[in-house]
């Protein structure tokens, strides 16, 4: 099983930054993918930036250019580094990671959600 923790949302004025971390917890055979995903009031959840354990990234068009995706392997923590932010940027974000678990079972999991508001 694994538990994600995140952390780092809050309110901020557009054109400010925020930087969410999610730190992963548990016992898995191996971590693959890792990202973060948002949902607005109304709307269905998506893609916000996913990185795979070699570093691959993948961003949504909405936010490229002005979000970072970054993982510390060793800490097994995910990072979203979020500059330019826009109103139409708030949401709740959550954590996403892809791993086998001890019982070779291929899991998705998700983090309890942390909210992010940008003022306008």
């Amino acid at each position: 099983q694994v538990q994600l923790v995140e952390s780092g949302g809050g309110l901020v004025q557009a054109g400010g930054s925020l930087r969410l971390s999610c730190a992963a917890s548990g016992i898995w055979f191996s971590m693959n993918a890792m990202g973060w995903y948002r949902q607005a009031p109304g709307k269905q959840r998506d893609m916000v930036a996913t990185t795979t354990s070699s570093g691959s990234t993948n961003y949504a068009d909405s936010v490229k250019g002005r979000f970072t995706i970054s993982r510390d392997n060793a800490k097994n923590t995910v990072f979203l580094q979020m500059n330019s932010l826009q109103p139409e940027d708030t949401a709740v974000y959550y954590c996403y990671a892809e791993a086998l678990s001890s019982d070779y079972r291929l899991r998705n999991y998700w983090g309890q959600g942390t909210q992010v508001s940008v003022s306008s």
